[in-house]
């Protein structure tokens, strides 16, 4: 199958699994795909994900051309019938993590930049080459990689279709953490088992005051972020961090 999931520890592990095709996505695999990220939104028992490649060569290097037809109908039919094939589908306030192990072009480097924390391999590259084919970074690179990194780093690649290695990607704040390959999804586990031990609905909360918050004045944006404290408030689970706290052991929380 193109493309695993499996959960675990309430952390859903999913694996675009075609690593002799560079993990690059066909048109099963986009169907799958989006049915596990509907899966990840409204399933409780997962609290955070994190998207990996098979593999130590690639990540994802977007669409499968091979495996894609081009379409009998118009860009605008297709536009406003379907919407965009991938990132939607990412949209959610549970944190996403990408763990890349390898290349990230394309379509691939788009979908990590639809994730909430990025690390990578000591081997990974990164790139959009869409200009070297005639082509764009359509679905959301142009707009976030200028917003993750400097400016002027984001404009050299854009412009160019030039790729990055990790130590490059890690300098400039595109990722996090470097690992080597045999030591990224441990890491990845641990950050994401953190994330899930966290209170659920102050994770989410989090994630949105600071998602939303950035296309806000400041003024607004903290004011913004102190009405979702507010509502987090009253929860049970604030209650039970504050006992577990007083009382000297683990919380736990359930989502309330």
């Amino acid at each position: 199958m193109g493309v695993d999931f499996r959960t675990e520890n309430n952390v859903g592990y999913i694996t675009l699994n075609r690593p002799d095709a560079m993990n690059a996505l066909d048109p099963e695999g986009l169907v799958r795909l989006a049915e596990i990220w509907g899966e990840v939104k409204t399933n409780p028992d997962i609290r955070v994900a994190v998207l990996t490649g098979a593999g130590e060569k690639a990540f994802c290097t977007g669409t499968d051309m091979k495996k894609s037809k081009v379409p009998d109908e118009c860009m605008a039919a297709l536009y406003y019938r379907e919407g965009q094939p991938i990132i939607p589908h990412m949209k959610m306030w549970k944190p996403i993590i990408a763990c890349i192990n390898g290349y990230a072009i394309g379509g691939g480097l788009e979908m990590a930049l639809a994730c909430d924390l990025r690390i990578c391999s000591t081997t990974a590259k990164f790139g959009l080459t869409e200009t070297k084919v005639a082509s764009l970074a359509g679905l959301n690179g142009t707009q976030c990689l200028p917003r993750a990194i400097p400016q002027a780093v984001a404009m050299k690649m854009l412009l160019t279709g030039e790729m990055i290695d990790a130590a490059e990607a890690h300098r400039v704040g595109l990722v996090s953490d470097v690992a080597e390959p045999d030591q990224l999804l441990d890491l990845a586990r641990k950050y994401a088992e953190k994330i899930a031990g966290n209170a659920p609905l102050s994770v989410m909360a989090a994630k949105q005051a600071a998602v939303m918050g950035m296309d806000m004045p400041l003024s607004h944006a903290i004011d913004f972020s102190y009405l979702l404290w507010g509502i987090l408030r009253d929860t049970e689970d604030r209650k039970e961090g504050f006992t577990a706290f007083a009382e000297k052991r683990a919380p736990q929380y359930r989502g309330r």
